[in-house]
């Protein structure tokens, strides 16, 4: 389990084939995985893998396999991409977040990404802040809702508006500063295919109303 809060961001060194997917190798920060071991899970761009290769200290790096289920169901890795990562949650940590199971629900596509405009600002108390405007299948909107949770590459944000669009959904989200800054969303321009993950709750709640 994960919360959404991203801790560092990587960058993918190697993409080599391995069985039916690929073996991938990612940079992180110095002393990142001091405290993770092989087997251990991480999400890479909100998407859980397993360790299967690890090197501590000043310079780190981790190693992981990616299927062809899990390539069929997220965004396209490439060499030299910077990429959220968050180690698994301790059930002694804070959840910051929300509850994130790391599992990709579907793609979305930005439709558009742009600084709230400055004659706003003052009004919305948004100072600084971006707009994310994000196109999804339609089967994943009957999980949004307006001031609900949605995992965008990996990173936990509130949705403020869903609207039906014919076979898709669009629904926007207002990114602060420090997410930017901290996060990988700060290199979405229109066009970019986004990994997503609905709530977890509201997964489970769809699922119950579908038996009666």
């Amino acid at each position: 389990m994960f919360t959404g809060i991203i801790t560092a961001i990587g960058q993918i060194e190697t993409i080599e084939p391995h069985g039916d997917g690929f073996h991938i190798q990612v940079r992180t920060p110095p002393m990142y995985l001091d405290d993770l071991l092989l087997g251990d899970s991480i999400a890479v761009q909100g998407a859980c893998m397993t360790i299967t290769h690890r090197s501590t200290g000043a310079s780190s790096y981790f190693e992981f396999d990616i299927s062809k289920e899990s390539i069929s169901k997220t965004v396209a890795l490439k060499q030299g991409d910077p990429v959220n990562l968050e180690k698994a949650l301790r059930l002694s940590d804070r959840l910051g977040g929300h509850l994130v199971s790391g599992h990709i629900d579907g793609m979305g596509k930005v439709i558009s990404f742009s600084a709230v405009p400055a004659n706003t600002m003052a009004s919305s108390g948004d100072d600084g802040s971006w707009s994310l405007e994000i196109e999804a299948a339609d089967d994943l909107s009957k999980y949004l809702a307006y001031k609900g949770s949605i995992v965008v590459n990996g990173v936990s944000l509130t949705v403020n508006q869903v609207q039906p669009k014919g076979k898709t959904c669009i629904f926007k989200i207002n990114i602060i500063p420090h997410t930017l800054e901290k996060t990988t969303l700060r290199n979405l321009k229109a066009g970019d295919a986004v990994n997503l993950e609905v709530d977890l709750i509201a997964r489970y709640v769809a699922r119950l109303l579908e038996k009666e």
